[in-house]
């Protein structure tokens, strides 16, 4: 995270903008906006750039164009969820992306970034701090309450329908249950390596690990482990009849559920991709896969074949998720890349949204007045909220360090966990007013 380093008050003055008549040598520059000043440690008087931020640009008039309630991200199929239609449309409307918004930071009027001293319980400002006193910025959401107890990163949130607990996994090694209804924990499962991944699928706890999956049967406690792949299983995801798990070596294997025999039975692996399979997803008889290797290969739910693979990214493939006839994908190249099916069914770029850090994480949701939202996670422990499909950004989450797991619950809930461990619940402020989480 990134904090206040500034302890004092020295150099309020020129933190708060200098000399309001500019020096000679602010006159004698470019435009540009003092780097330092932005940050609130610039020591500089005079500095030789701007003290304050530029005029915003001429506004594009959009009036004779279609609005964006009218994309495919909008009208009686959005209210559904986050999803797949079931098709992939030629017509991909590609003009609407980013048409209102682009990357414009319509709600920065504060400096960003989290008073340490704040963190710490010290700070003397107040409300007159420069620095943030708290853990977002936005208007529509709030944090409803923190958990505590994962000692490393977060790597999986799971919150089975209907259910009243929270299982949550952590790179040190535990899986913990949280009671929705207090937001205690009330078990900790000691694993003795590392959680890459965590989902729940009727009554079964998936938890990826190194060189197995552990699947758990909540009702009956009974507990299996499927053998087969080599190294971190860092994604898991259920589609059709099958469990698949991406896995450290670039392959991506598969089981069946036996009722009969009350077990998972090995059924394929895909082979393809020439690094790790970090991110999986099912959507519209597709399962699509992003890896290390940079690729996204989409492959057919009927015969497990790979029909096309995507190479228009440049870095790591972090998160993969489908909304209506749309793939958005983001990467570690700092961009979330939009496709949609051309004639012939193939996938293509269609809008290209670039942020200053790489992006770790997507998540698609619906706000409290049903509209289309997407969380985004960036390296720089930030996470995004953006209207869709303007890509309007609506405010922003920050966290000590870097959010890598996002999970949507009911009743306008929804969940981040980070790298030092903890675990936020957070709701739209608007939703119906629930105590419990569930």
């Amino acid at each position: 995270m990134d904090f206040d380093s500034n302890g004092g008050n020295k150099r309020v003055f020129n933190r708060l903008g200098g000399p309001t008549r500019p020096s000679p040598q602010q006159t004698n520059t470019r435009q540009q906006v003092c780097f330092h000043w932005r940050a609130g440690r610039c020591y500089r008087n005079p500095c030789q750039f701007l003290h304050r931020e530029l005029p915003a640009g001429p506004v594009p008039n959009h009036a004779n164009k279609r609005a964006p309630d009218e994309s495919g991200f909008a009208g009686p199929s959005h209210r559904r969820g986050p999803g797949f239609n079931g098709s992939h449309s030629s017509n991909n409307n590609n003009n609407t992306w980013g048409r209102f918004g682009g990357n414009s930071r319509a709600v920065v009027t504060k400096t960003e970034k989290v008073c340490r001293f704040w963190v710490d319980g010290s700070c003397s400002h107040g409300e007159k701090c420069r620095f943030l006193h708290c853990w977002s910025k936005g208007d529509g959401f709030s944090l409803l309450t923190q958990l505590d107890g994962h000692e490393k990163l977060v790597s999986g949130i799971a919150l089975p329908s209907g259910s009243d607990k929270l299982y949550t996994g952590s790179k040190d090694g535990t899986i913990r249950v949280w009671d929705c209804a207090s937001g205690q924990c009330t078990s900790v499962l000691n694993l003795g390596a590392e959680v890459g991944c965590v989902i729940t699928e009727g009554p079964w706890l998936l938890v990826g690990m190194p060189n197995l999956v552990k699947a758990w049967n909540m009702e009956t406690n009974a507990d299996q482990s499927l053998s087969g792949p080599v190294g971190q299983v860092y994604s898991l995801v259920v589609g059709t009849d099958l469990l698949f798990a991406g896995t450290q070596d670039g392959s991506i294997l598969a089981w069946r559920y036996n009722a009969a025999t009350n077990c998972f039975e090995p059924a394929a692996s895909l082979m393809g991709h020439t690094l790790a399979v970090v991110t999986l997803y099912v959507g519209a008889n597709r399962l699509y896969s992003g890896s290390m290797d940079k690729s996204i290969k989409v492959w057919s739910l009927e015969n497990l074949q790979c029909i096309q693979t995507l190479t228009d990214h440049t870095s790591v493939v972090m998160s993969l998720i489908c909304w209506d006839q749309f793939l958005l994908s983001c990467s570690l190249d700092n961009t979330v890349k939009i496709w949609a099916a051309v004639e012939g069914g193939n996938l293509e770029v269609t809008y290209t949204h670039k942020e200053e850090n790489g992006v770790l994480a997507l998540c698609g949701v619906h706000d409290a007045e049903a509209k289309p939202v997407l969380l985004c996670s960036c390296n720089d422990n930030t996470l995004r909220l953006y209207d869709l499909p303007s890509f309007t950004e609506r405010g922003k989450i920050f966290a000590k360090q870097e959010i890598r797991s996002i999970q949507i619950g009911p009743g306008g809930i929804f969940f981040t966990g980070d790298g030092t461990g903890q675990v936020k619940v957070w709701k739209w402020s608007t939703a119906p007013a629930a105590a419990a989480m569930s």
